[in-house]
């Protein structure tokens, strides 16, 4: 395995209760307008680091929080408890329950130390879930809300079909181990070639850097207590966003979720040529600029 470096970017620490939560703030250049923060969320089976701040030879801008950076925004995100640099040692599984409870105490956090009276949100896939529940319970935190591979009440989830088949496995512990065929799975399972082949390994390089099994909370969560979240209780605006090729998240159920959503600020796109992982694809660049227009749109001025 090759040493994975994160540099240029600035660490914290926050607390939630006694759990040690680990932050990580890139800053916005000041060669351009400020144009607000992001607080990105990561998913089921890697930490925050190799997610959102990826190194990869040879591939421009692997890391969102750079390219943001480049256009005026403050970029954060955090490690949830049993992830990464934060706290393992809590005999739980770290369900998306928790999940958002580590944004409400990182988010917290984030705004002491931000010229902004809200955040953008980002989260991938469980991330997305954990961002909406937190979105739920605390609106008021939030700007805009993006949902990338988001699940609702699971259903049309080929993934998660396949994923079912294990949840006694997953209900026996807290923990599952991850190897690098693992990693590599999550890009073979719905349609190989959407990734090349040296950005998933500098992916899997990065989240074995940091982690060797990962919480089962969220994986028994999509697989048996879905839904967790009512979009009727989401009133912040929202994006949802779904490759093309993604297995979680089946099409209808995300149109129903959407549907429902009450703030009319809200915008639904089916990304081309992706599957899961969307910032880790070949066809990565449209999902940032995806997001950087709707971050960047100016909010209704009428309503009717």
């Amino acid at each position: 395995m090759s040493n994975v470096i994160w540099s240029g970017g600035v660490e914290h620490w926050t607390k939630k209760g006694d759990i040690n939560l680990f932050l990580w703030q890139k800053k916005a250049s000041p060669k351009v307008p400020y144009a607000g923060t992001i607080f990105f969320v990561h998913g089921s089976s890697m930490a925050s680091q190799p997610t959102f701040d990826l190194s990869v030879p040879g591939r421009p801008y692997s890391s969102v929080m750079d390219w943001f950076n480049e256009r005026g925004f403050d970029t954060w995100t955090m490690d949830n408890e049993g992830y990464g640099r934060s706290d393992k040692h809590r005999p739980i599984n770290s369900d998306i329950a928790n999940g958002a409870e580590d944004l409400a105490a990182g988010s917290e956090y984030i705004l002491k130390h931000s010229v902004s009276q809200k955040l953008h949100m980002y989260g991938i896939s469980s991330g997305a879930l954990k961002a909406a529940l937190f979105a739920q319970n605390h609106p008021e935190r939030i700007g805009k809300l993006a949902l990338d591979a988001f699940v609702w009440t699971g259903e049309g989830s080929h993934t998660l079909e396949q994923r079912r088949k294990k949840l006694p496995e997953f209900l026996a512990k807290n923990r599952r181990p991850i190897d690098r065929a693992f990693v590599h799975s999550i890009f073979d399972r719905d349609h190989p070639g959407t990734a090349d082949e040296a950005t998933i390994s500098a992916f899997a390089d990065a989240i074995l850097t940091l982690d060797d099994s990962m919480p089962t909370g969220t994986y028994v969560d999509m697989c048996s207590k879905l839904p967790v979240v009512d979009p009727l209780k989401i009133t912040v605006p929202t994006i949802v966003l779904r490759g093309e090729y993604d297995g979680i998240a089946g099409l209808d159920d995300l149109i129903d979720f959407y549907k429902l959503l009450p703030n009319t600020d809200k915008q639904f796109n089916v990304m081309a040529g992706i599957s899961h992982a969307s910032f880790q694809q070949k066809n990565y660049m449209m999902v940032y600029h995806i997001l950087h227009s709707y971050y960047t749109m100016p909010a209704p001025i009428y309503r009717g």
